[in-house]
């Protein structure tokens, strides 16, 4: 997998690490996905590094849920808040947990399937930020992951280079069909371009 993610400010992530450290709520700006910002409270649990990108991993205060930010995205406000007591993670495995929450649960969509290919080589093509990626057995391994496009979902789907079985969502299946059908009548050379 080739590229590079965003550039985190050393500064952000010394201060979250920081706050990380001392069990000290967060008060911190965040960019959305749609260009919005909002204000948040968090305590913060752990930073998690994937190879492209930093997130911080928190107790949403307001949300009284756990999330997961992207720290490029962050902007710490200072002064930090007072120590907090910390919970328990929502998952002992913290990377996975965090993988999971930012290649499949924030989609409205969310793809599992087969791909007849070891584990390694599918990770080769398919980043921890796009889905997650579980042997099987030695020949094959799942693939989980997550779009608000189908379209998206059955690029990242096709870009593995191996034969796949799809087990949900069923619209996928029915997406991938069309797309297929439609992609066989473009390399037609008896059909007349218009």
């Amino acid at each position: 997998m080739v590229g590079h993610g965003p550039t985190v400010d050393v500064d952000v992530l010394l201060a979250v690490a920081s706050a990380v450290r001392d069990t000290k709520r967060l008060r911190a700006d965040y960019l959305r996905h749609d260009g919005t910002e909002n204000r948040r409270l968090l305590e913060p649990h752990r930073i998690v590094h994937s190879r492209r990108r930093w997130y911080l991993l928190a107790w949403d205060v307001d949300r009284a849920d756990w999330r997961t930010f992207r720290l490029d995205r962050l902007t710490p406000r200072t002064p930090t808040g007072p120590r907090f007591t910390p919970r328990q993670a929502p998952d002992p495995d913290i990377a996975g947990y965090t993988s999971r929450g930012v290649t499949t649960d924030a989609y409205r969509y969310r793809s599992r399937i087969t791909v007849h290919a070891p584990a390694e080589v599918v990770a080769e093509h398919i980043g921890p930020t796009v889905g997650v990626v579980t042997p099987i057995n030695d020949n094959s391994c799942e693939l989980c992951s997550g779009s608000n496009s189908m379209d998206e979902m059955a690029l990242w789907a096709a870009i593995v280079g191996a034969e796949l079985t799809i087990h949900e969502p069923a619209e996928l299946r029915e997406h991938m069909a069309t797309l297929g059908a439609r992609l066989l009548r473009a390399t037609d050379l008896s059909t007349p371009l218009a």
